[in-house]
């Protein structure tokens, strides 16, 4: 039987070894033989393991939690495993996988980032502190796209991991390609939390104040053109994932802003049509998809193009009476999406005629 202590070591030993890698962390069954599986990056535990190393990380917490700011600017970069800084990281790291909204934790994680930043003076400490910056983004992403129903959608985790790429973004001069790139590659880690925990508006609210963040970087004599650019570089990859997950609105909410962020009509024009293709060819009569529809129409002046997608005989009769959702009915001016659906469903009559 693993007690909390050996628990606690070897999620430890996990952490701690891990250098800038991500990990993919499950909850696995007690009914297993083992409480613990590694397999290279890929780690099991069982939620009875995890309390057990839990209590003993909070209750070492409790003994560094109060440590001054003399003691976090020692040596924020210390390695060595006596050191309460490599201890307190350690069991930060153990306690926000258990709970990722332990406030407490996740402050300290700042302090002791705060105060790496301010230490650092030569040209090779600012360095290493890029690199601890970046080890933080890595840990944040092992817990926001592991299995973990909670830690993909913790508001806790998201406004932190915006906090540390603020920072990042302080600390050097990024060129256009490195932050275009950098939005990009954090928006992979969103789509997959989101896939991971549907309808997680965090993931969504996060990936968009970081567009607003990157659209106003210093330096920029154009920012509406910039920030344009960057809409339209998420635009494919998001409308695939909206596509794949047609349930899924919230993906569709950050679709719509990211299509107001770009000012050409005909792109808006093409986004909004490949989804009225996708929904028309498949039948799909679900709410999202038809709301992000509805939307987009009225927020772009994009009425005209069901006319080209969508031709039926006459249709003002399907949409001048109550429209049917459940087992009520409901006025098309109550639930305008359902106008839209009306006029799919007259195409496919017609088109079974």
């Amino acid at each position: 039987m693993t007690t909390p202590e050996n628990a606690h070591q070897k999620l430890a030993n996990v952490f701690s070894s891990r250098g800038n890698q991500v990990l993919e962390i499950e909850m696995i069954s007690s009914a297993l033989e083992t409480p613990f599986i590694q397999d290279e990056l890929f780690i099991g535990i069982t939620k009875r393991m995890l309390v057990g190393a839990y209590t003993v990380a909070r209750k070492l917490f409790t003994q560094h939690r109060s440590m001054t700011d003399d003691e976090f600017h020692t040596d924020p970069f210390a390695t060595n495993t006596e050191s309460s800084v490599v201890a307190g990281r350690t069991m930060t790291e153990i306690m926000l996988l258990f709970d990722c909204e332990h406030l407490s934790a996740c402050n300290w994680r700042k302090r002791w980032l705060k105060a790496a930043m301010t230490y650092a003076k030569t040209e090779d400490q600012i360095i290493s502190v890029r690199g601890v910056l970046e080890t933080e983004l890595t840990l944040l992403t092992t817990y926001q796209c592991s299995p973990l129903h909670r830690h993909t959608k913790s508001p806790t985790l998201w406004s932190h991991r915006l906090w540390v790429l603020r920072q990042m973004l302080h600390m050097q001069v990024w060129s256009i390609e490195e932050l275009r790139k950098l939005e990009q590659t954090e928006l992979q880690g969103v789509l997959r939390a989101a896939e991971l925990h549907p309808k997680n508006y965090y993931a969504f609210g996060y990936i968009r104040q970081l567009h607003a963040l990157l659209a106003n970087t210093p330096g920029l004599a154009d920012r509406t053109k910039w920030a344009a650019e960057l809409a339209y570089s998420l635009v494919d990859p998001v409308l695939e994932w909206c596509l794949s997950h047609p349930r899924d609105i919230s993906g569709c909410i950050f679709l719509r802003y990211l299509l107001s962020t770009i000012s050409d009509q005909q792109i808006r024009r093409e986004i909004v049509g490949k989804v009225i293709v996708f929904a028309r060819d498949i039948g799909w009569e679900g709410e999202s998809l038809w709301t992000f529809v509805d939307q987009a129409i009225r927020e772009f002046d994009l009425e005209n193009i069901l006319d080209d997608l969508l031709p039926s005989g006459d249709h003002s009769e399907s949409v001048s009476v109550s429209l049917t959702l459940g087992d009520d009915q409901y006025p098309p001016g109550k639930w305008p999406w359902l106008t839209r659906l009306a006029r799919a469903k007259s195409y496919w009559s017609v088109s079974k005629q």
